[in-house]
Order: C-alpha cells, then structure tokens, then sequence
C-alpha cells in the first residue's frame, strides 16, 4: 500500500494485547487501512505468550512478538508456573523482539497478591533473560517508577521503554539520560500526568502505542485496537505542537531503531 498517495502515515503500535482482542483479523486490517505497518504483541503469562508467538508466525512481517510475566499475574502464581514461564521466555527469547510486558506495579490492590518484594525478584529474573539475550524490554511501572529504572539499570538492560508512563519528573529525567524511551498512548488526550511526561520527553525518547484493548476516554469511553494509535498520534501532535506527518516518521523511526526493524524507519 502506497501511504503516501492516500494521506497516510507509517505508524508503529509498540505495545498491544492481541491476544485480547475479539476479532484479530478485522483489527489488524483497520490497522493496515490507517497506516500501522508493525504492531508489537506483547504477552502476560504462559497462554498469552504462546499466542502471541502463533500471532506473530501468522502475520510475519507485520507482528512482532515480545515475551513477557506481567506483575498482575504474580499473586495467583505457584513457584513452579512462575518458572515454567521463565523457561518459555528463555527457550523462545531469540524468536521475541523484546522482553515484556514486565514491571512492577505498587497499586495497593496489587500488592495485596504479591508484595514488592516478590514483584522486584521476580523482575529482577526477566531482566537477566533480556540482558543475557540483549532485548530491549516494554516496562510497567505504575507507582513504582523508581524502583523499576533502578532495577532496570542494575540489570545492565541498554533498551528499555516505561510504556504509559505517568511518574516523577526526576525519575523521568534518569530514563531520558539512561536513552531509555516512552511510549504514548492514547490516554495523552486526557490524562494530566501522562501528558505532562510527554511534553517533558525529547521527541528522541517518544514512541507510539494503544495498549489496546484497554478502555479510555472521560466522559466518552472507547475500547482501543492498533488503528487507534493514530489517537496516540494526534494527542501527542498536539502537546508538542507539530505536524502529525513530521511526528509519525520521528516516532516510527525511533521504534525501528529501538526494535531493529529494518526498512520500516
């Protein structure tokens, strides 16, 4: 498809839940129809990430997998599932292009299943799978922005992203020094401190994402799918105050050169 000639952009959605969406195939062609050329699928658990990597070998080329644990998963999680989920992470990590979803998450209703003890070591054991393998890694990190860049950095990770980010502007700072990225998404249209992270980050640190199918808006809700990055798109276009052309190819190229895809940058 010709994007240029139909007033399209290339557009990289760097962290989705494919496996969550009802119907895949109409998603991902309203992708293609908007200008999403790569879409990055990440996964949670063991099912999830087995169905990321059949997602990804069906559209090859077009979806990327990355293998992850999310920190919600810990609290119903025996020892045994725990390591069962490393091993498929080790075992497939030269078939991901990143390591995650991971992180931590300080929620209280979190914390209640698995405390931050049990979500850091937990952590701390990805990231060693994503040294080791030199992956970048897709970073959750609500309320507990400090301590998931601390450990980030202890691990000896070059690649990070803290998608969704809405933490501390002095641990912003570190992420940015660190050439680490952010990722918006398209709660930039509304959310305060997720927008004022984006007005704050160079356009050098900023990439794409909808995280879809999580639900946003205020007053009108909507569930989101890889089409709807161009939401994150024209958000994030607004609150740096450029064009969405000269910001698209900015954030495609930075997720290119993040993932190492070849010729979509």
């Amino acid at each position: 498809m010709n994007l240029k000639a139909q007033g399209l952009f290339p557009l990289i959605d760097t962290h989705a839940h494919l496996d969550e969406l009802d119907d895949l195939d109409a998603s991902l062609k309203r992708a293609r129809d908007v200008g999403v050329v790569a879409i990055i699928a990440v996964g949670v658990d063991y099912k999830s990430n087995l169905r990321v990597l059949e997602i990804a070998e069906k559209y090859s080329g077009f979806v990327y997998p990355a293998l992850g644990l999310h920190p919600w998963q810990l609290g119903t999680m025996e020892v045994e599932e725990f390591e069962k989920v490393l091993r498929l992470i080790e075992d497939n990590a030269d078939r991901a292009i990143a390591i995650g979803e991971v992180g931590l998450d300080y929620h209280k209703r979190v914390r209640a299943g698995a405390d931050k003890g049990r979500q850091k070591k937990a952590l701390e054991s990805l990231l060693e799978i994503a040294a080791n393998y030199d992956k970048p890694v897709l970073i959750h990190s609500r309320y507990a922005w400090q301590d998931a860049f601390d450990l980030t950095q202890e691990a000896k990770v070059k690649r990070a992203v803290f998608h969704w980010y809405t933490g501390f502007s002095s641990v912003l700072h570190q992420i940015i020094a660190s050439d680490y990225l952010l990722s918006a998404t398209p709660a930039a249209e509304y959310h305060r401190e997720h927008r004022r992270a984006l007005r704050e980050a160079p356009l050098t640190s900023l990439l794409l994402e909808t995280d879809c199918p999580v639900e946003y808006g205020r007053e009108t809700r909507f569930r989101a799918e890889p089409a709807d990055v161009v939401r994150s798109l024209a958000a994030l276009a607004e609150l740096k105050g450029l064009d969405k052309e000269s910001l698209a190819f900015a954030t495609t190229s930075n997720a290119a050169a993040f993932f190492g895809l070849a010729g979509l940058g």
